[in-house]
């Protein structure tokens, strides 16, 4: 993974937490989100922890540029702002999550992981009022279909999808194998004129296919 933050004292907590024993291997750090593009290109790491606030360029333009190039890793958005508005802007970007930095220890390995293996994670503590933000944006989700559209199977997968599941994790809940995961999403990105992993959580809130409050853990 490549951690993003310009707070060396951070990141020194961050290597701590996510421990190579425990699956981590740090391939990279940055201390500036203008580093970011460059360092994913020499370290292709398969996740990034990001800050969201940095002196020069800021983990919401790292984030957007480094979703404008190919195959870019997710990015778990890591900070100490329960921020509305730069929550919302994260998503916006692209990032497939955000955990604030003062959760448990606990919660953010549960975090890197559900984001390394294509999943998505919003801290519950502020996901609510995030949501409602990101919907208030000009450019927020329109779908162009309901979750009627979806056959039995894909709703499935969008319940899962929409409490932040990784594909992985969908498919052992289902009994079916990843690529069968990744097709089903593909369709229902398609279906309901979704862009991401964030937007399908949005939409499958302000539908009710998940209901505020529910537990996301596997």
């Amino acid at each position: 993974m490549l951690l993003v933050d310009d707070q060396e004292l951070v990141r020194s907590g961050l290597r701590r937490i996510l421990r190579r024993k425990d699956g981590f291997v740090i391939a990279g750090e940055c201390a500036d989100g203008r580093e970011v593009v460059a360092a994913v290109a020499d370290s292709t790491p398969d996740v990034v922890v990001m800050d969201l606030r940095m002196k020069h360029v800021d983990g919401i333009e790292a984030t957007r540029r480094l979703r404008e190039t190919d195959d870019p890793p997710p990015v778990l958005v890591l900070t100490t702002f329960d921020d509305d508005e730069l929550l919302s802007g994260a998503l916006r970007a692209g990032a497939a999550g955000f955990i604030l930095k003062d959760s448990p220890a606990e919660e953010l390995i549960r975090a890197v992981r559900t984001v390394a293996e294509g999943g998505s994670c919003l801290d519950p503590a502020v996901t609510a009022r995030v949501l409602a933000t990101y919907r208030r944006a000009p450019v927020a989700v329109s779908p162009k279909a309901d979750a009627e559209d979806l056959t039995p199977r894909e709703a499935d997968v969008l319940l899962l999808l929409g409490r932040g599941f990784s594909n992985a994790e969908i498919a052992r809940r289902l009994g079916i194998s990843s690529v069968t995961v990744k097709s089903h999403v593909g369709h229902i990105f398609v279906k309901l004129g979704l862009r991401d992993r964030a937007a399908a959580i949005v939409y499958a809130f302000d539908t009710g296919v998940v209901t505020p409050g529910i537990a996301s853990n596997p």
